[in-house]
């Protein structure tokens, strides 16, 4: 009997220096690809996501990302999405900016673009860091590997609580007590049993700062978010026309909004980006609504290439710069709306009239409208109608 339990005992010795010595080698292997932060969780330690994320879509608060609910499954279990996986990695790259992005609202021929998109498109950057970790931890370790940067149906902002990196806060966004609310997040799963980091407390207290900062009113509670009124969802995912009662508090922002993140206080305790590919590209960080009215799909493709933005396409971003320039109040744009009444995409169009009502005076709009030709979009007599020329 003794021979037996200290046969087991050794075992049990083995297994904890290997999954000891593999936690240890991630982590190295973390902190050499630049990640700031790299803890690890079980696949069963968010119990309540799949409740919570029915709750998000049985109130259609996701709007038209009907991706989320055709993978409600796979993204509410991990286990769901590969039933092999026995610890989570998450990893954190800090992206903060070097000044308080909402200080550009107050130019309103500027244009805002998220912090986020400003520079290379993180999924770039983080995946292929991701990679190289994922072979060389598979050599090491002798198990299956899988990595994952966003686009997957992994419930990354749970898990990320889970591990440890952080809390999901008011905003639903995760805080991080080292670096306030700006982390890029990725994960990897694996086959391999390794230690895994306690679990994060939600530090956000009585604070409402977030929540008070959405311009659009986004959130019906704390903690819950209304993607059809976020302005990242209606300028990022959102492919129609943008319901007007948004389009004045859209303001300048063209692409993302930042307000919650920013409005953070645990942000005071966040340092800038180190990593050079996520630092804001200087022509990014305030390009003029005038210039950005002038991309057409070849310059926009230019201008944009190996950022996010790219992935909208030109027509909805140039919705989006129209929005801005009808709320800029500057008649110098007459001009270029003008032109983009008449563009080829019909989002554009509809856009370029809303923005041509607001920057017209009365008269000159109704002039305007008088040389109009005859539109077949549904959508653009629809703007037309709505502008008082129907």
């Amino acid at each position: 009997m003794r021979t037996l339990i200290s046969d087991q005992d050794q075992e049990d010795e083995k297994a904890l220096r290997r999954r000891e010595k593999l936690t240890a080698f991630i982590r190295e292997e973390a902190e050499a690809q630049g990640f700031d932060l790299c803890r690890i969780t079980r696949p069963d330690s968010i119990p309540r996501a799949p409740e919570r994320l029915r709750t998000f879509l049985d109130e259609g608060h996701h709007g038209t990302m009907a991706w989320m609910a055709e993978t409600r499954e796979r993204r509410a279990d991990p286990k769901a999405l590969w039933s092999e996986v026995r610890s989570i990695v998450l990893f954190g790259l800090n992206y903060g900016p070097d000044e308080d992005p909402r200080g550009i609202l107050d130019r309103p021929d500027r244009a805002a673009i998220s912090v986020y998109a400003r520079n290379r498109d993180y999924h770039d950057v983080i995946k292929g860091r991701l990679k190289e970790i994922a072979t060389r931890f598979a050599a090491r370790a002798g198990e299956d590997v899988k990595v994952f940067v966003d686009t997957a149906p992994v419930m990354e902002k749970p898990l990320a609580e889970a591990a440890g990196l952080g809390w999901q806060g008011k905003h639903t966004n995760l805080v991080s007590r080292t670096h306030g609310s700006w982390l890029f997040l990725g994960s990897l799963f694996t086959t391999a049993e390794l230690i895994v980091d306690a679990p994060e407390t939600d530090h956000c207290g009585s604070c409402r700062a977030c929540l008070d900062a959405c311009p659009t009113a986004a959130f019906p509670a704390p903690y819950r978010l209304d993607a059809r009124r976020c302005i990242s969802y209606l300028t990022i995912e959102h492919k129609g026309p943008i319901d007007p009662e948004f389009r004045p508090l859209i303001g300048n922002r063209i692409y993302g909004c930042d307000d919650c993140l920013a409005a953070c206080p645990w942000n005071k305790f966040a340092a800038s980006a180190s990593e050079m590919k996520l630092r804001a590209r200087e022509d990014l960080k305030e390009p003029s609504i005038a210039f950005l009215l002038t991309l057409d799909d070849a310059a926009f493709r230019t201008f944009f290439s190996g950022s996010p933005v790219k992935r909208i396409g030109r027509d909805r971003f140039v919705r989006n710069v129209l929005i801005a320039a009808g709320n800029s109040g500057d008649p110098a744009l007459i001009g270029q709306c003008l032109e983009l009444a008449r563009d080829p995409s019909p989002v554009v169009r509809g856009m370029a009239i809303w923005a041509l009502k607001r920057l017209m005076r009365p008269e000159d709009f109704a002039r305007f409208a008088q040389t109009r030709d005859v539109e077949d979009d549904p959508g653009v007599r629809e703007e037309w109608r709505l502008a008082g020329a129907g």
